[in-house]
């Protein structure tokens, strides 16, 4: 009855919204005196920060429209190019029409995080990379908006996922998981090493994922520990309410995951709010436009398969399965050591609070078959989980050491012919049955 009761609360405050909206229109026009008085503007603030932390986001565009490819301004068109009930592939597709350079960029396949934000938490990691690279992401799907006749996505599925983008490049694509898909990503890649298949990608970058947890446990680690799979199947798993198109199906709720977000930073949310009160007043709109455009983002979340979160939870933070060599998908064991033509490269950021320093990193470790000089790890001072992907210091210094590490498998390797992504676009239903069982 839980998401029943978030839901008729989320109703109930509809009306006062309204009203809400109504009156702030009424206080703020211009042609109302009161509007120009400290009173009036205080009102007009207090009539939003109630209206925005009532509402229920929506998910967020991208919003990409031109980028900078060496010095030419260029046009950006998003395109679906690969589709299934429970993720779709996302072509950010740059026009090639007087810049050639652009049919040699390296393909890049950034792997979102399926943890109860949007792929659009990484706009700016697709910004960073967009001039330079030719570059995709998945688009995970709320589980609350996917029929149960579409069938249960658990984490053996989302490996199969995997498996299946990466043939669907044929193997020419370097892949980048952020955060939550280092696990599936690893996985995915030995169960195909091991049975010798042609399109594996060129490399595999893991940034700040859990690929070892015991390692510099952060008290999202230890909590997942002290409760065990149980605990959270008990208290967090509910059904979708029947005004949605996924009716029925099990999930973890994205309200139930943004209260777990907000809650681990309370004070700095409510003093957030409390400074959007104040730049509304003054008139500091610059300051209030960054403070929009962050919860806006932040505050959008969607619903996980139950399934899917379980077996994560199990798998990655209650029995470590990976780095103790008992991982399986599918019945087959899934062993790192099998790996030894993607090259691997592991990024953590100094303060991570999220993912402890050392876990991503285990990850070269367990790929024993992996050559030494296929390996490299960065460490980048100063940055916290989401500095590793996001912001000025992944753009200066991590993002170059990203595309250096890239560009150094191709030439190593060799490229395959892509045609500047022309066959890659005009599929989308390209599959490999075989590894789908």
């Amino acid at each position: 009855m839980l998401y029943q009761w978030f839901e008729l609360s989320q109703a109930a405050f509809r009306p006062a919204r309204a009203a809400v909206d109504g009156y702030k229109m009424l206080v703020n026009n211009p042609f109302n005196p009161f509007s120009h008085t400290t009173l009036g503007r205080r009102t007009v603030a207090a009539c939003e920060v109630f209206e925005r932390t009532t509402r229920q986001y929506e998910k967020p565009v991208f919003g990409l429209e031109h980028c900078l490819v060496d010095g030419v301004k260029t046009s950006i068109s998003e395109e679906i190019v690969w589709e299934k009930p429970f993720c779709r592939i996302r072509h950010f597709k740059k026009s090639a029409e007087g810049n050639a350079s652009i049919r040699q960029q390296p393909c890049v396949l950034i792997v979102a995080p399926m943890s109860g934000h949007y792929a659009t938490l990484l706009r700016g990691t697709v910004e960073g990379f967009i001039p330079d690279h030719d570059v995709y992401i998945t688009d995970w799907n709320d589980a609350s908006c996917v029929p149960l006749l579409d069938g249960s996505f658990d984490l053996d599925d989302y490996i199969s996922y995997l498996m299946d983008m990466f043939s669907f490049f044929d193997g020419d694509v370097h892949v980048v998981a952020v955060c939550q898909p280092s696990v599936p990503v690893l996985a995915a890649i030995s169960v195909l090493e091991a049975q010798n298949v042609s399109y594996v990608p060129h490399s595999a970058t893991l940034m700040g994922g859990p690929i070892d947890t015991r390692i510099n446990p952060t008290e999202v680690n230890k909590l997942a520990e002290r409760r065990g799979t149980d605990w959270f199947k008990g208290n967090v798993i509910t059904r979708v309410p029947w005004t949605k198109p996924g009716a029925g199906r099990e999930v973890y709720p994205g309200f139930l995951q943004l209260t777990g977000f907000m809650t681990m930073n309370l004070d700095r949310h409510i003093t957030a709010h409390k400074d959007l009160f104040s730049h509304l007043v003054r008139g500091d709109g610059e300051s209030a436009d960054k403070h929009r455009e962050f919860y806006d983002e932040y505050l959008a979340v969607m619903d996980l398969t139950a399934e899917f979160y379980l077996q994560t939870v199990d798998t990655v933070f209650v029995k470590h399965s990976l780095p103790r060599g008992v991982m399986t998908y599918r019945d087959r064991l899934v062993d790192p050591a099998a790996i030894h033509r993607v090259a691997i490269m592991t990024v953590e950021g100094e303060k991570d609070d999220i993912t402890g320093l050392g876990q991503t990193r285990a990850a070269l470790d367990l790929c024993t078959g992996l050559r030494a000089s296929a390996k490299t790890h960065y460490q980048q001072a100063g940055v916290g989980h989401y500095g590793v992907f996001n912001g000025s210091r992944f753009k200066k210094h991590i993002l170059p050491k990203i595309s250096a590490f890239m560009r150094k498998q191709e030439v190593r390797g060799g490229k395959k012919t892509r045609g500047g992504g022309a066959k890659i676009s005009g599929s989308r239903s390209h599959q490999h049955p075989n590894l789908l069982q």
